[in-house]
């Protein structure tokens, strides 16, 4: 289990006294078991501030690596598990008891079912055992929220982007809850691909940061490899299948033994320093062009691939080169966690609650803008409805 850096536990003695308001956040749509709780506190300018006491996050990677990928069944027993002590680690760590809470939120879509549902029964059972107000958030617009959490005075409208393993996705984002879809992959997912790619050199799991640690000493012009649909300007959809099966034929040319060992050393790393800057080339360019489209003047991009360190820079490169605002949380708020459910006050201080028959919409973001699904009135079921049924195999990690 990882908590928050040192410094942050302290302060929650004094957050109560000056009569600041608890959240409880659960974060469970794959394969990390997260909570946090997140205080909120009113700025002098009478702006509303969120101040994370405590973030927990126990992962499953070990337990997924031997088929370098999520086995969801694997992953909601691991849930089941781990969901209460992490809740408690997080409430104790923060300098509280339960009934120091106000408020419960959990993600509830999109993500594997039953790992979402875990989460789900968890935060039930303790607003209703504390009768606490109940808010179900949506776990890829609270991706995009941890740039809030990053920066506190984070400019609407903006571009955002959710790269992760399950996710790709652009969006014209006009405020913390209105989102709408712009495009995104119509394939793999730029983490999935990640991890197919670092299977097929030989590497390890998750994908991401081995890819990332192996392009270190590599040549990323040493392959010619394709940027899919960069060319085409009348849409802003990705696509990472084909890049995928360009390494593929680079590493086990077709006809080749099926034992073919993978490559190694300075062969290994240009491959992967090709493939990953194929892929940030093609990641940055649709947002350079859903920029154009909107004509924003701001960038935030989250999610688990959001913590590689080469894309990290490209964005920063694309805001000088533009003169855009480019936020990107730190590492730890970009791989999934329960920190960024701070977007559940957003929801609070309109007074949208969920009741306890809120449910939770498995699957990808891939079918609808999330805008639509946020239209309904407060103590309504929010939930949308279902989006394509493809739970996410394999995650980055980066």
């Amino acid at each position: 289990m990882r908590g928050p850096a040192g410094g942050i536990f302290p302060v929650a003695a004094r957050i109560r006294a000056t009569g600041e308001v608890m959240l409880l956040a659960i974060e469970t749509t794959c394969d990390e078991t997260a909570a946090a709780v997140i205080a909120r506190a009113r700025r002098q300018s009478g702006a509303w501030d969120r101040r994370v006491l405590a973030s927990v996050v126990a992962s499953q990677e070990r337990l997924h690596a031997r088929w370098r990928g999520v086995v969801p069944e694997l992953a909601s027993r691991a849930h089941v598990e781990r969901i209460l002590p992490v809740i408690a680690e997080a409430v104790a760590a923060a300098g509280l008891t339960p009934a120091g809470l106000e408020a419960v939120a959990v993600a509830v879509r999109p993500g594997l079912a039953g790992s979402l549902l875990v989460g789900l029964a968890a935060a039930k059972g303790i607003a209703a055992t504390l009768a606490l107000p109940l808010v179900g958030y949506d776990h890829i617009a609270a991706h995009l929220y941890a740039c809030r959490l990053a920066d506190p005075d984070l400019v609407y409208p903006c571009v955002g982007l959710v790269a992760s393993g399950g996710h790709t996705s652009l969006f014209h984002v006009r405020g913390p809850l209105d989102l709408e879809r712009l495009g995104g992959t119509i394939d793999d997912a730029a983490g999935e691909a990640f991890d197919k790619v670092a299977s097929l050199l030989g590497l390890g799991y998750p994908g991401g940061p081995e890819i990332e640690r192996a392009a270190a000493g590599g040549n990323p012009r040493a392959h010619r490899l394709p940027r899919p649909l960069v060319a085409d300007r009348d849409r802003l959809d990705l696509s990472f299948s084909g890049l995928k099966t360009a390494v593929r034929y680079l590493v086990r040319p077709p006809g080749a033994p099926a034992d073919t060992p993978p490559p190694s050393g300075a062969a290994r790393a240009d491959l992967a320093a090709s493939f990953q800057q194929a892929a940030v080339d093609a990641i940055v360019a649709k947002l350079e062009l859903a920029v154009d489209r909107t004509g924003c003047r701001a960038v935030a991009i989250g999610g688990g691939v959001a913590a590689n360190a080469a894309l990290r820079s490209a964005v920063e490169s694309l805001g000088h080169r533009r003169g855009l605002r480019v936020t990107i949380p730190p590492k730890s708020l970009c791989t999934d966690n329960a920190a960024m459910g701070a977007i559940a006050w957003e929801h609070l201080e309109q007074g949208r609650v969920d009741g306890l028959d809120l449910d939770i919409v498995a699957g990808t973001d891939r079918a609808s803008p999330l805008a639509k699904n946020r239209a309904s009135p407060p103590t309504e079921n929010r939930a949308s409805p279902p989006t394509e049924n493809r739970p996410a195999a394999n995650r980055s990690g980066v």
